[in-house]
């Protein structure tokens, strides 16, 4: 296992989405990991008008209610796009039937057949197999190989918690979950996996080997993986990753859309249990959840203890589930409302982070129609689940109050 070592000299913004970016690095001591900023702030750094360093910036009674405010504004953001994500799939989509029924009918001009309807769901297995391989994993090896250690740490997802690992492979379960029509692993009998088994068992168990490999080779990376962007596992996950990308891409695609009009019905069939049995619990869970996260979080600011801080860190881990195993489907609402961004963008502006804490004002959190697009990117990238990470956690474990 190969353990990256690296000395932050300055912060820097990487090309993902605009932001001027993130917490310090970890450096290995007798073992041990530990944090390269300080843990022994002054408390007058948070007051008045002098520079706080962000990357060294951490809870205090000083900042405390400001951090409090900001956290549990966050949440209620997170709270109620998980719930307009819920509800335009399940109620309405922008004032007329909701999404749900319009995929499920297949007779828009966007989903003219259910054949249109598949392409979509694969489409999304797709991109986020490469996602996962080319992007959370590939961009910050690439980085390292290429020398750029810094912003190889930088390009690495849900670090605060160290949680990048398990984000990758519940993103990899959406892809399971969509072949296989159900949440709990089981094959349902209206599934692409049960349409596939019984014109050609040999793909449908080559597609879920290569399903498998890829969870399993991101599992094998050890913990935490930004202290293992360079590792031979992360290479390998990658190549699983592409194979599976691959395999959907040039393999399952080709099956389906050669599959005569007699298995129309079929692949309706397999459409509405989607639907019914994978996005709607799916968005369900990640609305309930999001709601206890906000709950919890609330009992943070009143309560302020450490036990309160783990109990919110463990609601922020228990909403990521859902939410990484929706990612096979990013179509629809959670893209054209901009709940995706809203909720995951990454890296932060952790800049703008500090000073918000310090201003208490926290309206740029908030972007509506006919802003312009760094408007909506700035408020994006100051907000979600990765900005209250920051705020929860340090270093993979729940922040302290003292």
């Amino acid at each position: 296992m190969n353990i990256i070592n690296i000395t932050i000299s300055k912060m820097k913004k990487i090309n993902f989405k605009a932001a001027s970016i993130l917490c310090g690095s970890a450096l290995l001591i007798s073992g041990a990991l530990a944090s390269c900023g300080s843990d022994n702030n002054d408390p007058d750094d948070n007051k008045g008008n002098e520079v706080v360093d962000s990357k060294n910036l951490d809870y205090s009674p000083e900042n405390a209610n400001s951090w409090h405010n900001y956290s549990v504004r966050v949440a209620e953001l997170l709270a109620r796009d998980s719930e307009e994500l819920y509800d335009s799939w399940n109620t309405s989509y922008e004032g007329g039937d909701s999404f749900a029924n319009i995929f499920r009918n297949a007779n828009t001009s966007a989903y003219p057949s259910y054949l249109s309807c598949i392409d979509e769901i694969l489409d999304g297995c797709k991109d986020i197999a490469g996602e996962v391989g080319d992007a959370k994993i590939g961009d910050p090896y690439d980085l390292y190989m290429q020398g750029k250690k810094e912003e190889a740490l930088y390009a690495v997802e849900s670090w605060y918690s160290w949680h990048s690992r398990d984000d990758y492979a519940n993103n990899i379960l959406s892809i399971r979950n969509s072949y296989y029509g159900s949440l709990d692993g089981s094959v349902n009998a209206n599934s692409m996996s049960a349409l596939v088994k019984s014109v050609d068992s040999d793909l449908d168990a080559r597609t879920i080997t290569l399903i498998d490999n890829a969870r399993k080779a991101i599992i094998a990376i050890p913990q935490p993986f930004r202290n293992n962007i360079n590792s031979s596992e992360a290479l390998m996950a990658q190549e699983a990753c592409a194979d599976l990308e691959d395999h959907i891409t040039n393999t399952l695609k080709g099956f389906f859309q050669n599959l005569s009009v007699s298995y129309d019905d079929r692949l309706k069939d397999i459409v509405v249990n989607y639907v019914d049995n994978v996005v709607l619990p799916t968005y369900k869970l990640l609305k309930d959840r999001n709601e206890a996260l906000l709950q919890a979080v609330k009992d943070l600011s009143s309560q302020r203890t450490n036990a309160a801080f783990e109990k919110a860190c463990q609601a922020w881990l228990a909403s990521r589930e859902p939410w990484e195993e929706s990612e096979a489907f990013l179509f629809g609402p959670v893209d054209a409302l901009g709940l995706d961004p809203n909720m995951d963008s990454w890296p932060l502006d952790q800049d703008a982070i500090v000073n918000h804490l310090k201003s208490g004002n926290f309206d740029d959190l908030n972007w509506g129609d006919g802003d312009d697009d760094d408007k909506i990117e700035a408020a994006q990238n100051i907000r979600g689940f990765h900005t209250l990470e920051f705020l929860l956690f340090k270093d993979g474990q729940p922040r302290k109050v003292n």
